[in-house]
């Protein structure tokens, strides 16, 4: 497997953790929808959430959060209908980001709530 593969699985992972450790329970990983991957759907009390986990060794080409282009958001947008559809979900969808900075001298997670908005 390429290095950056490896570095994007380990950075899905610290975000369950992460998540987890926040008291969100995990409903699915690496969702699949056509073209679209949603990485981590979770669910807190209130609220479905649909997570992108965005990984980088280092932020010399900007942060993590800035990968996510209009185009990712739609796929996503996309691919959360699915799921809600196909699973008869009837509560609100919020849309995160964790950004994941990791190399041998940092592990740094982010997470940015409502990342985005779907209409």
């Amino acid at each position: 497997m390429a290095y950056h593969n490896e570095l994007g699985k380990l950075g899905e992972e610290l975000a369950v953790q992460y998540l987890l450790k926040k008291g969100y329970r995990i409903l699915s990983r690496n969702f699949m929808f056509e073209k679209a991957e949603i990485d981590i759907i979770a669910e807190n009390a209130e609220e479905l959430i649909i997570v992108e986990v965005k990984t980088r060794n280092s932020a010399v080409f900007g942060d993590p959060q800035s990968f996510v282009n209009p185009r990712k958001i739609s796929h996503l947008v996309k691919a959360a209908n699915e799921y809600v559809l196909k699973n008869g979900i009837d509560m609100e969808v919020r849309f995160d980001i964790i950004a994941v900075l990791k190399n041998s001298k940092l592990e740094q997670v982010e997470h940015f709530e409502n990342a985005f908005y779907h209409f």
